[in-house]
């Protein structure tokens, strides 16, 4: 696995709290405005630069990419954000709930991307690869660094453990609680070297931020008749995390209607795939369990393990037991990509947000499930195969504006 060390643009020690940011993806217009009000430091006035436009602006507005260019080159200019002089490697951790994770902060390869030693395990959608290579492109810079993970080796983890031992360049806590620690890496040879015995990593968290690289990359070297294979362009920004560390929760799913079925017989049609109970106890305790709220209280189903195929990576995810079993043929939406019915909830929400939409009548039915899990997530992507969508969440979310990779940088 190829890493590299890059200049990175980032914020000031002083500011580093202040710049940084949730992913762009996270949050809507209306919330990244809330978060971003009185502070021009934060980084979401490059990623979400809608905010600083009328709240009716199209979403593919020229002037959202080209707010994004001045935000950047503004706290470029005032002092906000510096660039160093030299390649450096970062240690990136975050500790959540008193959990950690700890991963190093490098530029991964375009053809590393294109030829599968970046694994995938989701569709991604041509709209939203077409707004961030835009995003990209206009910037010249990758502004929010993709998730990555691999197998951890020992070698890897003995480099981090003496790393965290010097002193750190960034520590703070942000508002959700979530401690963000940087070092500096002094020795990034050391790091190269332990990465290339490593083969293969996998996309845990954004899937369009590294098809809209690589699509940027490929962009960037049709339209140089010099192309050697060598420029910066060919990189771009990742913090790769050993997947023993990682925290996935659950992608949870609300249903406007229940498809013409009373709430009888849709509890009805729940029983006949397994064991169906009243619970109090609204979050899954194991693979195969779904709890439903609905008519006012939850429901705990325990599918029939007879119908459950375990040879199977994708149908034997929770997620597609879910769709395969009642979404599609007893509430009718066949493609939750698409079908405007079905809207998915972070797991970080939590069951309580699923019950109070419900009970305000804007939706009919709240699922909570249980997590995908990160072996689950390896093994589908070694299979060449996609999960279905909204299949995992992961926090604690990477901060954006910590790091910022510049395609012409070196």
């Amino acid at each position: 696995m190829r890493i590299r060390p890059f200049r990175a643009i980032r914020p000031r020690p002083e500011l580093a709290a202040a710049v940084a940011s949730v992913p762009y993806d996270v949050v809507n217009r209306a919330e990244a405005a809330a978060l971003a009000e009185g502070n021009p430091h934060s980084f979401l006035h490059v990623g979400r630069s809608d905010i600083d436009l009328p709240a009716d602006t199209d979403p593919y507005d020229s002037r959202i990419y080209s707010g994004a260019r001045a935000a950047l080159d503004r706290l470029l200019a005032d002092g906000t954000l510096v660039r160093d002089q030299s390649p450096t490697l970062f240690l990136y951790r975050l500790v959540m709930d008193g959990r950690a994770q700890t991963g190093v902060v490098a530029c991964v390869h375009v053809d590393d991307y294109e030829h599968d030693l970046i694994r995938k395990h989701e569709k991604t959608r041509k709209d939203k690869e077409d707004d961030r290579t835009r995003h990209v492109l206009t910037l010249n810079a990758h502004a929010e660094p993709v998730f990555l993970t691999y197998r951890s080796v020992p070698a890897v983890d003995r480099l981090a453990d003496a790393t965290m031992r010097q002193p750190s360049l960034y520590d703070f806590t942000a508002s959700d609680g979530v401690r963000h620690t940087v070092w500096r890496i002094a020795d990034s040879k050391s790091w190269v070297d332990a990465f290339d015995v490593i083969p293969l990593a996998y996309v845990a968290d954004g899937h369009h931020r590294s098809a809209s690289a690589w699509r940027a990359g490929k962009e960037r070297q049709s339209a140089n008749p010099g192309h050697t294979g060598k420029e910066e362009y060919n990189w771009f920004l990742a913090v790769l995390f050993p997947q023993d560390q990682l925290r996935i929760l659950p992608y949870n799913r609300l249903v406007k209607d229940l498809n013409g079925l009373s709430p009888a017989a849709f509890r009805e049609r729940l029983a006949a795939l397994g064991k169906l109970e009243d619970t109090d106890q609204p979050i899954p305790d194991r693979p195969g369990v779904f709890t439903f709220f609905f008519d006012g209280r939850w429901e705990r189903l325990t599918i029939d393990p007879q119908r459950i195929n375990h040879q199977d990576p994708i149908r034997s995810l929770d997620v597609s037991l879910l769709q395969d079993l009642v979404l599609t043929p007893l509430l009718g939406i066949a493609d939750p990509r698409t079908d405007k019915r079905v809207d998915f909830v972070g797991g970080i929400r939590g069951t309580a947000d699923l019950e109070r939409r419900v009970r305000s009548g804007e939706m009919a039915l709240g699922v909570s499930l249980y997590p995908t899990t990160i072996d689950q997530l390896l093994a589908v992507a070694d299979a060449g195969a996609i999960m279905p969508p909204k299949s995992t969440w992961f926090e604690p979310k990477l901060r954006s504006g910590l790091f910022v990779h510049e395609l012409d940088g070196s």
